[in-house]
């Protein structure tokens, strides 16, 4: 049987991934990836948790090249039976940060620029003190770390884990609240509706109306689907 834990960060600094870009706006959607919170639980490419990768795929010391092996580095949390659903925001602010920047090539060519005009943008970040919910479903009892870093800036954030209530088992129609990401459950439910969220690099969903298995709790109202897992191709 499953065991399900419900989790809560709280933001200690604020937290920056451009979701979206308007024009010289680089807004951060108040939500977090599941991809970006294994990485950031330290579940990728872990002897703690049985996930390690070929040595071709390391994550932990050093990354030859700036290229994403989402594949690579999370099949084996399907092998260990552990998943973890996106962040929802339980309550947030936002601010609004203005950075500026000029043409600086002479550092690289040794040569003065024709130019030197200053340019800006705006970053609209979520703000320290905002709070997150995800879960984590594994089959095994999991020990998650405490403080975390998060998005461009590397920000810090508290985690705070609660192991729930022994789930129950059912099937039919059933509606997700919580934001899943829909490679992961598309091709083990009939998806019904459902509202998009885009975020790269895989935009989500919520308020998922689906048909399948689901976990659900007598004091809890919060419906997880049973056939859950990282999946890259049909």
């Amino acid at each position: 049987m499953a065991i399900i834990y419900c989790c809560q960060i709280e933001l200690h600094d604020s937290l920056y991934h451009a979701t979206r870009e308007i024009g010289r706006l680089y807004e951060t959607e108040p939500i977090i990836h599941n991809y970006a919170l294994c990485y950031a639980l330290g579940l990728v490419d872990s002897e703690k948790y049985a996930t390690t990768v070929s040595e071709e795929d390391s994550y932990r010391y050093f990354c030859p090249e700036q290229v994403p092996k989402y594949e690579e580095h999370l099949t084996p949390l399907n092998k260990q039976g552990i998943y973890i659903t996106p962040a929802r925001s339980l309550n947030h602010t936002t601010i609004l940060n203005t950075w500026k920047y000029a043409n600086n090539n002479y550092h690289v060519e040794m040569e003065k620029t024709q130019k030197n005009i200053p340019s800006f943008g705006r970053a609209k970040e979520i703000a320290p003190e905002s709070q997150f919910e995800f879960f984590v479903i594994s089959q095994k009892e999991l020990k998650l770390p405490k403080w975390i870093r998060l998005g461009k800036w590397m920000s810090k954030a508290e985690v705070t884990v609660k192991k729930l209530p022994k789930p129950k088992i059912a099937e039919g129609v059933f509606t997700c609240t919580h934001p899943l990401n829909p490679l992961d459950v598309m091709f083990t439910n009939q998806v019904i509706s459902y509202d998009v969220v885009n975020i790269p690099p895989v935009s989500l969903i919520q308020n998922v109306r689906m048909r399948g298995q689901y976990y659900y709790f007598e004091d809890i109202k919060e419906q997880i689907p049973v056939q859950i897992a990282y999946r890259f191709k049909n």
